[in-house]
């Protein structure tokens, strides 16, 4: 399942995403993953939460590039059951039009490896258009 957290920037989807990140540890018997844009965040996730920064892969620049990154994250553990994605839209080129393209085939793996994604956009509903009913909104 994907799972989506939107609004303006500085309305308090990180901090929520990390608060999620954090709790989750205890119903979740596999592993969970962060990726951010940066390392800034790492000390506010507890240590068994594996965190990615995606300064450290500057050369993912697409769409497709980035899924088969994350295809790469889950060949490496199997027991991945919650992957956090904070702020698509500011790397590897997701843009609006685009973003349902990801979003479907987030949700392709999802369904495909049994694990969920949480994922925050800085957008408004409306700026997003209606496929955002297939998703879970988280606020």
């Amino acid at each position: 399942m994907v799972k989506l957290l939107i609004g303006h920037k500085g309305s308090g989807k990180t901090k929520k995403m990390i608060d999620l990140a954090n709790s989750s540890l205890n119903t979740v018997n596999g592993s969970v993953v962060f990726i951010n844009k940066n390392s800034r965040l790492m000390y506010d996730l507890k240590y068994r939460i594996r965190v990615i920064c995606m300064e450290d892969f500057e050369q993912i620049r697409n769409i497709d590039e980035y899924i088969g990154f994350i295809y790469g994250i889950i060949s490496q553990d199997h027991d991945i059951e919650l992957i956090f994605i904070d702020s698509i839209l500011k790397f590897a080129d997701v843009t609006f039009s685009n973003i349902e393209d990801f979003l479907a085939r987030l949700d392709l793996i999802s369904r495909t490896y049994g694990m969920d994604f949480v994922v925050s956009l800085s957008a408004t509903r409306e700026e997003l258009g209606d496929y955002l009913d297939k998703y879970e909104i988280l606020n």
